[in-house]
């Protein structure tokens, strides 16, 4: 294999200092901050911005509309629409999870409950969303359709202890999902 010498170009004295290029990123910066304040702003309509630039106010206004169709937000459990739990603690998202925020600890259905038919259900299921980085590998990898990526974004807690959702939590924020269990099909 051959080897091939590359020489570097010699620099003049303002290009050795970056004087033009910070010249050149000052009159890009000017040229914008002057088109926001004369309301010209790139995207401003869009973003329903306050007219001074691009800058959405967040409280009052959110992103709920211009969320992308494949946006990936925070996971959470759903049931089928007869409120029986599709998480089977395959223990599956626990495992591919790569921050290891999931943490599952199943239990077995006992005998005279009348879904017995299916073997385990998750005693605890908790996804420590400080942890969570919205990959949807957890998602991806389910069997049952149990979990789900939601668009939401604004995930708030007082404490740190408040950012672990539990099980009940995470039923409660996933809701109902319609649609084919495998766990409860009686072909199975």
């Amino acid at each position: 294999m051959a080897v091939v010498k590359v020489t570097r170009p010699k620099l003049s004295a303002g290009e050795k200092i970056y004087l033009g290029a910070v010249v050149k990123g000052f009159f890009i910066t000017m040229k914008h901050a002057i088109d926001s304040l004369r309301g010209k702003s790139r995207g401003a309509k869009d973003l329903e911005s306050s007219g001074l630039g691009v800058t959405m106010q967040y409280p009052e206004q959110k992103w709920d509309e211009h969320l992308p169709e494949h946006y990936r937000g925070a996971p959470a459990l759903v049931t089928d629409e007869q409120g029986r739990e599709r998480c089977v603690s395959c223990q599956l998202c626990e495992f591919i999870c790569p921050p290891k925020a999931i943490k599952i600890t199943p239990s077995e259905i006992p005998s005279d409950d009348p879904w017995a038919k299916v073997e385990k259900r998750p005693l605890e299921f908790d996804i420590d969303m400080i942890r969570c980085i919205y990959c949807g590998m957890c998602e991806e990898v389910c069997p049952e359709q149990a979990i789900f990526l939601r668009k939401d974004y604004a995930i708030t807690g007082l404490k740190r202890a408040d950012m672990v959702h539990d099980k009940e939590k995470l039923y409660e924020i996933g809701g109902v999902r319609v649609g084919l269990v495998n766990k409860w099909n009686e072909l199975k």
